[in-house]
Order: C-alpha cells, then structure tokens, then sequence
C-alpha cells in the first residue's frame, strides 16, 4: 500500500509542479512586469521566488512520503559568483539543486523556453539558452562574474542506467576561459527513481533518499596540473585545456557517486 501511495504522490506532485508553472506564467511574472520597472531587479526577484517555489515542491515532496533527503555542506553554497557543476542521477536534480542555491542561473533547453508549463519562468529569470552557439560560453562567464551562481549538469542529460558519467566538454571550457574554480555536487539517490528511462510511475519499493554532497572548490590549477591560461600559452589552443579538465572532472564524480 504504502508503494501505491507513493505512486500516486509522485503523480500529484508533478501534476503541482505542472500547475505552478502555469500560475508562475499567467499570473505571478506579470504582476512582477508591472511592478518592477527595473529588468536585472527583476531578474533577481524571479529568481528569488523559482527558489522558494522549488523549495516548496521538495518539502511538499518530503512530507507527502515520495523523497527523503539530506545535503553536507551547504555553506559552500552560500556565495556568490560559483560554478556549481553536479553529476545528475535524477529528474529533479535540478530541482534540488535551484530549491537551495541563491542566485541560481543555468542553461535550459531551447524547447523548455517555449513549453507552456515552463517558459514564464525561464523567460523571467534570464536563464541562459542552449541554442546560443558560440555565444554561450561567453554569455555564461559574464554571468558568474556577475554574481550569479551558475549550475551546469556536464553530461547534458540523465546518468545512464550502467551509472557511466560521460562528460560533454562546455562546462570545462567555462571554468577554463572563465578562469573559475569549480563547486563540485555529487547527488547519490537510493533507490534508484527518476533516472533516465524510467516512468514517473516507477517508484522504487522504498522512499527515495537523496544524498547531496557539496564538495571543497577544484581551483583548476590543481586539476590540470598548471594555470590554465599558462596551458592556453603554451599549447595556443584552450581547447586542450579544458580536455585535462574534463577528463579530471569525470574521474572526480565517477570516484565520489
């Protein structure tokens, strides 16, 4: 009973989820439009009020018995300026992740700016566009140097169900001509839900826990052995850096998930 009761939790959670991002859309940014006439205020305040949306849905989550959870370290996430890269079991990593994070940004999928259910709230928080082609890297380091805290999940999708991590290169390129150290988060769910190929409706014969392990900051000099911009100089091409770096990067959260 208590497997079915969960099943049907899960359900009404996503089908809240999919309501408040239509009352996020319809109701909430615009009345945010008209009453702040300042466009980065704005930004701010919508952000400001994803996280507390997304921190309701985890603790609505939590209460209706669908997760537990429990997160070390979450001082480290209390600045401003970070490049949070974080492997991504789940769903709702990203979630978990924006319910805790101030000033998050991220990078979204172009299609989740034109979902219905989605838009308002990309559109109002100014997140980054994945179709942005060679502006993205750039348009990302002016927002960590903006204050932002930028989370980027490096696979660009779901860990398979084998658990291999394989690393696309964009976040290191980031941390390399960005010149930013990195907030490693590494999220254990067990039992396993939510993962790449499963149904909403395959919930795992326990309550899922989550584990979220924020680790010490990779400052890049100790990642790749030198500075970067000294391997830029004297390899004339960044691109090799930011390779040692990925390659570091998927050893880290191989070893540590």
């Amino acid at each position: 009973m208590n497997k079915y009761w969960r099943m049907a939790a899960t359900g009404f959670s996503f089908a809240i989820f999919g309501v408040g991002g239509l009352v996020l859309r319809l109701v909430v940014f615009p009345l945010l439009d008209l009453t702040v006439r300042d466009r980065q205020r704005r930004v701010l305040v919508a952000r400001q009020l994803i996280r507390i949306a997304f921190r309701s849905f985890i603790e609505m989550m939590r209460m209706l018995g669908v997760i537990r959870y429990d997160i070390i370290g979450l001082e480290r996430l209390q600045r401003n300026g970070l490049l949070i890269l974080a492997n991504h079991p789940t769903l709702i990593d990203t979630v978990l992740l924006m319910a805790f994070v101030r000033h998050a940004d991220c990078i979204v999928k172009d299609a989740l700016r034109h979902n219905p259910f989605t838009r308002g709230p990309i559109r109002a928080a100014g997140y980054i566009s994945n179709d942005q082609g060679p502006n993205l890297v750039d348009d990302c380091i002016h927002s960590i140097r903006g204050g932002g805290n930028l989370i980027i999940f490096p696979e660009g999708t779901r860990t398979p169900a084998d658990g291999n991590i394989v690393f696309k290169r964009g976040a290191a390129n980031v941390a390399v001509r960005g010149d930013c150290a990195i907030t490693p988060v590494v999220i254990r769910c067990t039992p396993g839900t939510l993962s790449k190929g499963n149904k909403w409706w395959d919930v795992p014969e326990t309550i899922a826990h989550f584990r979220i392990d924020i680790g010490q900051d990779i400052h890049l000099a100790n990642a790749i052995g030198t500075h970067p911009r000294e391997t830029s100089a004297q390899t004339g091409n960044p691109t090799l850096a930011a390779r040692q770096l990925t390659n570091f990067l998927q050893h880290y959260f191989m070893k540590e998930s």
